[in-house]
């Protein structure tokens, strides 16, 4: 993800104030559908099919990184089905229920919020990700946590890697690890992610970190990221607010 984020690529180098706002906007509009409005909720699918496009980034690949979080989101609302049975419209003979109208909704919802964050973090540095929130006045501390997180997850999940392996190689045949031995291991990966945290912090201190992140981005605001961010805005807000979807389907009958 964090090569993706830093090719050299005209999408990748929109003001990320610009991607973060734009990614919120789209969140909000989506998630503010009627659970019966499909119709024009299918229409929002434009911008992350188009910023796929533009920022070169694979649709299927997307869906491959996000194989494990997307059918978890799409279990939002998989039991409507079961307490809305009432028929809201018909698809030729066949009769649809209201729960089964509801559900779809919450899905495409939950599936349309994942790419729309997936994009952002494609595009978007987490360096340049924090200077856009740091020019909202998003507290510092959150800010710092934030980057931290980033960074340093990876480190947590090695620690957690040695010390299963460790585990292993004194319990050869045995699948799993064993209940009751799932404190202390969870202990001595506590005391060992904070020695590492106590190491990673004082090195931050010899190289002068004083509590905040600079980022390497210079220069404000560009035509191109007052394009990007009109163009978008005023599209997504036709999408949201005329029913498109309505207009089309008399447009071609």
């Amino acid at each position: 993800m964090e090569q993706l984020a830093k090719r050299n690529q005209w999408v990748c180098a929109i003001h990320p104030l610009v991607k973060l706002f734009l990614t919120v906007f789209y969140i909000v509009l989506a998630v503010s559908f009627s659970k019966y409005q499909l119709a024009g909720l299918l229409c929002m699918l434009v911008y992350p099919l188009f910023v796929f496009q533009l920022a070169e980034l694979s649709f299927f690949g997307a869906l491959k990184r996000l194989r494990i979080v997307l059918p978890l989101v799409c279990l939002v609302g998989i039991f409507n089905p079961f307490f809305d049975r009432e028929i809201v419209m018909w698809a030729g003979p066949v009769g649809i229920s209201g729960g089964v109208l509801s559900m779809l909704t919450l899905m495409l919802k939950a599936v349309f919020t994942v790419l729309a964050s997936y994009l952002l973090i494609a595009t978007t540095a987490m360096e340049e990700l924090c200077h856009a929130l740091s020019l909202l006045h998003v507290p510092k501390i959150f800010i710092v946590e934030l980057m931290l997180i980033y960074r340093y997850l990876t480190v947590l999940l090695k620690e957690a890697g040695r010390v299963t392996d460790a585990y292993r190689l004194r319990a050869p045949g045995q699948k799993g690890i064993a209940f009751k031995a799932w404190g202390p291991l969870l202990g001595q990966l506590l005391l060992r992610s904070y020695d590492r945290a106590e190491g990673i912090y004082q090195s931050m201190c010899l190289r002068g970190f004083k509590g905040q992140f600079y980022s390497a981005r210079k220069g404000g605001f560009r035509r191109a990221d007052f394009v990007y961010l009109l163009a978008f805005t005023t599209v997504l807000s036709v999408l949201r607010f005329l029913p498109v979807a309505e207009i089309v389907g008399r447009l071609v009958l």
